[in-house]
């Protein structure tokens, strides 16, 4: 099992029930994938100015909610995770990180 971090946007007009349904909707797909997520929620600065305009749903975004999942699994889940972020339309960025295991 391999540690990893995920930070995906989703878009800043998200209301809080829509914003908790996000989170627990990539929980599911580690948890179901026979990883284990250790934490996810809002980045603690959350709410952030994107750092250039992205066209979102014929949309010029220009902020966007930061959410950060840190979790361990096999390899196989990371791209499927990624692999569904890419196309559901929520998610206006996304990056997959593997974490140094040494850090521990």
């Amino acid at each position: 099992m391999r540690h990893y971090e995920a930070m995906y946007i989703v878009d800043a007009d998200t209301s809080d029930e829509a914003y908790d349904t996000v989170i627990e909707k990539y929980k599911k797909v580690v948890t179901d994938g026979g990883g284990e997520v250790s934490e996810a929620g809002k980045w603690e600065k959350g709410r952030r100015p994107l750092a250039y305009e992205i066209k979102h749903d014929n949309k010029k975004k220009r902020e966007g909610l930061y959410i950060l999942m840190q979790f361990t699994s096999e390899s196989k889940v990371p791209k499927e995770l990624d692999r569904i972020f890419r196309i559901n339309d929520e998610i206006i960025r996304h990056i997959i990180v593997r974490q140094n295991d040494s850090e521990e």
